[in-house]
């Protein structure tokens, strides 16, 4: 080893002993210094653990409104129950209260287009729309029958469907027993014997024949077997079953005549309009045949059996068709007035989620905070709905992206909260069961 090295390695050692020895005697300076306790020395400080977050509850995210207070296998799903934890968003509900929502994170709602909306209170004077044909009015048909046994001379031109007005002549028959009857009253007339004459006059009267025929018979003293029959209201020809020489017996129809003003406009009103139906409410109808006209007519009557096919209640509009412009078989498309009902709570009918079982909508808070709530709701008109039960006025809701808000809060188990005010049954979405 060389000289330099050995000085090199003893510069080295002399300086670690004098680092000891500096070490050493500090310490012996703190330990005899006043008030210093040996066995004070603090502790060392421990990592903090981890806050154990409370679970609320588990649930099936498939079914996120059925809760069960235990892990466990899903009864509807193959699969483990996920539990919901309690977060700042939902720690009122881990207290018994109600839940009140899922925070929502910042600038979401300004990506989701969310717009809020709040419930007003108001009346919905609504209207029900629907499409309606014409028909012939069921309530004015008149059957022109055969009073006695007879012949067919003459058959005015006539066949089913021609337009007659009253009174218009439909055939002539000739009725043997009436000429006989005619000749014994014009008999008894000439004896001059007040009370036969009586007699005689009713005889005719019950035969069938009209006050106007036996005034004629007593005035012309001319007997009256060959008779005219015509229309006895204006109207449609629906059948007509005579003919040139036929023979006919007292009873036989000889036609059917239906009248055609005023005509009967009937309309499939959907089951859910039923609530603004009332007679005499007015009805405007407007066809195709007739494009930019409104006709005005006002419903006659509500028939008490709805389709079981359509679920629909049938409606009858009656209106005035003097002009016979109104065909039956036309079509129409019809708008009924349903009067305004007492105030209720109105939303935007785009705001509301419409479930198979449920109605709801979603509650925003001004914290940003949103839930779902069922509803019960009403009459829809005019893009409002009425809410009976479940919202007060004022409050807020979502009126877009509230689809995507449900699906949310459905993924994470945040059931929709019952309405505040409904009387029924309680909901039982949120009850608890046990795990399989």
């Amino acid at each position: 080893m060389t000289e330099q090295a050995t000085n090199s390695i003893g510069r080295y050692a002399m300086t670690a002993l004098l680092m000891l020895a500096a070490g050493i005697a500090l310490g012996m300076f703190i330990a005899r210094s006043p008030g210093h306790d040996p066995q004070a020395m603090p502790a060392p400080v421990a990592a903090p653990k981890p806050a154990e977050r409370k679970v609320l509850y588990w649930y099936d995210p498939m079914k996120p409104e059925q809760h069960f207070d235990k892990p466990g296998r899903s009864p509807f799903m193959d699969m483990d129950l996920v539990p919901r934890y309690a977060e700042p968003a939902v720690a009122s509900q881990a207290q018994g209260k109600q839940d009140d929502g899922i925070a929502m994170a910042q600038g979401m709602a300004r990506t989701l287009g969310l717009r809020t909306v709040a419930a007003r209170r108001g009346r919905l004077a609504s209207s029900i729309d629907a499409i309606g044909e014409f028909q012939f009015n069921q309530r004015d048909v008149a059957t022109l029958q055969s009073r006695a046994d007879g012949f067919v001379e003459r058959v005015y031109g006539r066949a089913p469907g021609d337009v007659v007005a009253r009174g218009a002549p439909l055939v002539d028959l000739l009725l043997p027993s009436w000429g006989s009857a005619q000749q014994e009253f014009l008999a008894v007339l000439a004896l001059g014997d007040t009370r036969l004459l009586e007699a005689a006059r009713t005889r005719l009267h019950l035969l069938g024949m009209s006050d106007e025929l036996i005034r004629r018979v007593e005035r012309t003293r001319q007997t009256q077997a060959l008779i005219t029959l015509g229309s006895p209201i204006a109207g449609v020809i629906m059948n007509l079953e005579v003919r040139s020489g036929m023979r006919v017996a007292a009873g036989d129809t000889l036609a059917v005549i239906n009248g055609s003003d005023p005509v009967w406009l009937e309309v499939a009103v959907p089951e859910r309009g039923a609530t603004g139906l009332a007679l005499g409410a007015p009805v405007r109808a407007e066809l195709a045949a007739y494009a930019g006209e409104v006709f005005e007519g006002k419903v006659a009557s509500i028939l008490p059996a709805a389709d079981s096919a359509t679920r629909s209640l049938r409606v009858r509009a009656s209106f005035a068709n003097a002009d016979g412009r109104l065909h039956p078989g036309l079509s129409a498309r019809v708008t009924i007035a349903a009067p305004a009902n007492v105030e209720t709570v109105l939303i935007p009918s785009a705001a509301l989620i419409r479930g198979g079982q449920q109605d709801r909508v979603i509650m925003v808070a001004a914290d940003g905070r949103y839930a779902p709530r069922v509803v019960q709701v009403g009459r829809e008109a005019a893009g409002e709905v009425e809410i009976l039960h479940g919202l007060d006025e004022g409050e807020s809701i979502a009126a877009s992206a509230q689809f995507l808000l449900d699906a949310d809060a459905s993924l994470k188990g945040l059931a929709p909260a019952a309405p505040a005010t409904h009387t029924g049954h309680t909901e039982h979405s949120g009850h608890e069961q046990h795990a399989p």
